[in-house]
Formats: C-alpha cells, structure tokens, sequence
C-alpha cells in the first residue's frame, strides 16, 4: 500500500470517526464567546484578518482535501455563500494542510467562490479547537460564536441555512 494511499485512508477513518463522535465534544461554553481573531494569506497571496470582516456573518469551515465529508460539503458552502452574500454574508473556507498544492488540486474538482484561507500550520485550527473535519464555525456580525458544527453528514447544511438566515436578520 502506497504512503499517500495509506495517508488518504487514515484521514478518511479518521473524519468519519469524529464526524459521529466529535458533535458530543462541543460544550455549550463555547457559545457567545469572541470568536479568536486571526490573520491568514488566502491562496491568492492576500492576507485576510477576522475581525476586518466585523459587520459581516462570517462562516469559518476548517478543511482538508483528503476528507471525504469536506468533498460532499464544499459545493454546499458554495451556494449558501453566494446565496446569501447580498445579506452581508461570507464564507471563509480554511484549509488545514501544509501542503498548499493538496488544496489547489481539491478546489480544481470542488470550486469555491469565497476566500479560500491556508493554516499549513494548524496556529488558527488551535485556537478554534479543531479536532474534526470539517469544522464549521458561525461568527455573528459582533465577532461572537453563535453557532459549532463538528463533521459533516448530509442534511447538516440545513443548520447552517437556518443559522444564517436568523444571523442575518439581526
């Protein structure tokens, strides 16, 4: 078995492991609180900064190309950003890898009309506590984390659509 093949099964096992056990790990705590603010160079070289987005509702989603679950969600993400962008609404799609050639080839397959963020040192995915793929973090036009979702399974992007339209009304 070659190592990249082995590397795509682990990361595979692994988000679908975590995307049954890890909504159990979130904490209610984390609700409300200031979303950790960070600075990332987007894959067009420009750095972008959270809390430069103020005034926006702001989906983080946290993902990897060898994630399974992030290939069935991505084109979701799509459409809800450009759904709902008029209503000052954004997604900011956060690649975990350090391999920046991964992410390039994943969005040739799966492409993304919104911010495409590199963490090729996991710094931000720390902050936010990541341990699923995908994650997918709603940030409230305050800067406040109203909403955390660990995996990703079918029929999960009505959560987010629900999120967002409440979010944006406020």
């Amino acid at each position: 078995m070659s190592r990249k093949f082995s590397r795509l099964l682990s990361g595979l096992f692994l988000a679908t492991i975590m995307a049954f056990v890890a909504p159990n790990l979130v904490t209610a705590a984390e609700m409300g609180k200031r979303a950790p603010d960070f600075t990332l160079k987007s894959l067009d070289g420009k750095n972008l900064k959270l809390s430069e987005m103020a005034g926006k509702v702001v989906l983080i989603n946290f993902w990897a190309s060898w994630c399974g679950p992030c290939r069935e969600e991505m084109p979701l993400l799509n459409a809800l950003h450009n759904k709902y962008e008029p209503l000052g609404f954004t997604v900011l799609g956060v690649n975990v890898e350090e391999d920046t050639n991964a992410a390039k080839g994943f969005l040739k397959n799966f492409p993304a009309d919104f911010p495409v963020l590199l963490d090729n040192t996991n710094r931000v995915s720390r902050q936010y506590k990541v341990i699923a793929m995908p994650t997918t973090v709603v940030v409230d036009r305050d800067g406040n984390v109203r909403f955390l979702h660990q995996g990703y399974k079918p029929g999960d992007e009505a959560k987010y659509r629900q999120t967002i339209k409440k979010l944006v009304r406020e």
